[in-house]
């Protein structure tokens, strides 16, 4: 069942986020989903996952967790920190919408990039609503933190990987 688990997740997130964000660009694998707005290319380096990582990073659990929201990727560690701190400056404005569960910080496993995610320790990926409940808190982390992501990006930096369709052109 995990192997079409993140297949699954996509599709409630693709029925399930804002329209008025556009269309997410999807990429989903056996051990997560990858989801951005804009740039066709998967390489965005601001956007949502779930995916699933080892204990041996999430030391609180005992096989494996699941995270869920935010990350910022960028090849040079202060865009990273500018991403998040340019979120952090809003967080008033998201921090009801996703709650306390919400970690702003070092990305786990890499401390060069940033996050703002939460971790599900020993998640039952098999149980039949894992694909709904993964799906939903996703959703949850775009509709909140997307379109103070955005206003962001547009008031301090060029948009990279993503650009929005502007209304009546093609």
């Amino acid at each position: 069942m995990i192997e079409m688990l993140f297949e699954q997740v996509g599709e409630v997130v693709r029925g399930s986020a804002p329209h008025e964000l556009g269309e997410p660009r999807l990429q989903a694998r056996n051990s997560g989903i990858k989801v951005w707005y804009g740039d066709r290319s998967p390489a965005a380096r601001e956007h949502y996952e779930a995916q699933v990582i080892g204990a041996d990073i999430v030391t609180a659990a005992r096989a494996s967790a699941l995270e869920i929201g935010f990350h910022a990727e960028h090849p040079k560690q202060d865009d990273n920190v500018a991403a998040l701190a340019a979120l952090r400056a809003r967080e008033d404005r998201w921090r009801p919408g996703l709650g306390d569960d919400a970690v702003c910080g070092a990305f786990l496993g890499r401390d060069t990039w940033r996050r703002i995610s939460e971790t599900w320790l020993d998640p039952d990926l098999d149980d039949l609503d894992a694909a709904f409940e993964i799906g939903v808190r996703l959703v949850d982390y775009i509709r909140a933190l997307e379109p103070h992501r955005r206003s962001a990006t547009d008031a301090t930096r060029p948009m990279a990987n993503t650009t929005r369709p502007v209304s009546g052109t093609t």
